[in-house]
């Protein structure tokens, strides 16, 4: 692999860990203590906070911050302005809040203006509709779409809907 790229207008901080061949695009922010795999892709106006990890070959596309106490597993995809929130009860003055992390599984993706609740973890394979409000934990391969998202069916590691059903489908259709 080749050594990561980070644009003239990005700020990677002393002390961010850049995996081989990550790419850093155009004022986007990774915060020291960050660690972003390699092969992952940040794109424009994209902030890791300190402490928060992305694994490898992931692509977080524009507009979406990644905060303190999220886990991206490795081959996830982040679409354009998703958010992930960290702290369960925000208060500007509150002094003594609490990180509540999340995890995102190995190969989920996670649709455009999706908002991930802290404290819900997304599991491997699963897809989160454009929009989505996650408010409980998503299965793995399960697909979720709405405010509040909901259950809509199963989808196998390509992101193929397989099946309807509320009880997953037999392992081989999910190609596990």
């Amino acid at each position: 692999m080749t050594d990561p790229y980070v644009h003239p207008t990005a700020v990677v901080e002393n002390g961010a860990i850049l995996g081989a061949g990550a790419r850093v695009w155009h004022h986007a922010h990774v915060r020291a203590g960050a660690r972003i795999g390699a092969g992952t892709n940040l794109g424009k106006n994209v902030f890791v906070d300190s402490g928060a990890v992305i694994g490898d070959r992931v692509k977080v596309q524009n507009n979406v911050s990644v905060y303190t106490g999220v886990t991206v597993g490795d081959d996830v995809f982040v679409g354009p302005s998703a958010v992930f929130t960290n702290d369960l009860v925000p208060r500007a003055f509150a002094e003594d809040w609490v990180v509540t992390p999340t995890i995102v599984g190995h190969g989920a993706s996670i649709g455009a203006n999706a908002t991930i609740v802290c404290g819900n973890d997304i599991g491997e394979f699963a897809m989160v509709g454009a929009g989505s409000v996650v408010t409980r934990s998503v299965r793995p391969h399960q697909l979720v779409v709405g405010n509040p998202a909901r259950h809509a069916g199963w989808v196998d590691r390509r992101g193929h809907v397989v099946s309807r059903d509320d009880e997953p489908p037999p392992a081989e259709l999910l190609g596990r």
